[in-house]
């Protein structure tokens, strides 16, 4: 039978890891997005092997599992670095690495979205193609690709319980060390579930207004 006092008085202790959660999250987030846009502007390059770069970069952190890309970063580079990571920053490595990958296919598709004709009417008027990107191109891309930013944020958020892996300790992870110490894991689990939940629920909410608003301003 489901017993939540027998985890009440260790509740607190679970919500100490939503702090936590939104480090990891946050920092990946930006630094992905930084990491991002780098990519998909090699991928939309007339270089081809600039281009076989930023699609190999893609196809790496696409095809491979998140939980080995944290696995190899905290457990693999220290072997052949000699440097050791807290697992904090090798979630926020693996993190940033595999969400660029996946943002950068969201930009690139946002950027090819924008007429032809914008492109072209700056090369005629001799704006170098970085500042093409930067002033004319990413700006209108970007009001394109709020909704698809916004599930990416939301899958970033319930794949952050994979830092549990790495002992960080976030919600997943203090729900299983309070199974641990009261011998049931059922109540502790469900509770940081629900906790997920709202949150997903919360990011998913805010992205249907951001949508809303955008489709208002045309």
């Amino acid at each position: 039978m489901i017993d939540f006092t027998k985890i009440q008085d260790s509740i607190p202790y679970i919500l100490q890891g939503i702090p936590v959660l939104f480090q990891v999250v946050i920092v990946a987030a930006i630094a992905g997005m930084l990491i991002g846009i780098v990519v998909a502007a090699l991928k939309i390059t007339k270089n081809g092997f600039v281009r076989f770069i930023g699609h190999a970069y893609t196809a790496v952190f696409r095809g491979t599992p998140l939980i080995l890309q944290l696995a190899i970063i905290h457990f693999g580079l220290p072997q052949l670095t000699g440097y050791v990571t807290t697992g904090y920053q090798s979630a926020v490595i693996a993190f940033s690495l595999n969400s660029g990958a996946y943002i950068s296919e969201i930009i690139r598709a946002g950027i090819q979205a924008v007429d032809r004709g914008q492109w072209e009417a700056a090369d005629a008027l001799g704006i170098p193609y970085m500042k093409q990107l930067r002033s004319i191109i990413l700006p209108q891309a970007f009001k394109n690709i709020l909704p698809a930013l916004m599930n990416e944020l939301i899958t970033l958020t319930k794949e952050s319980a994979l830092v549990s892996t790495v002992s960080v300790l976030d919600v997943m992870r203090r729900a299983q060390v309070v199974g641990g110490e009261k011998a049931l894991y059922f109540e502790p689990l469900l509770f940081a579930g629900f906790i997920y939940f709202v949150l997903v629920m919360g990011l998913s909410l805010i992205g249907q207004q951001v949508e809303k608003a955008m489709r208002k301003s045309g």
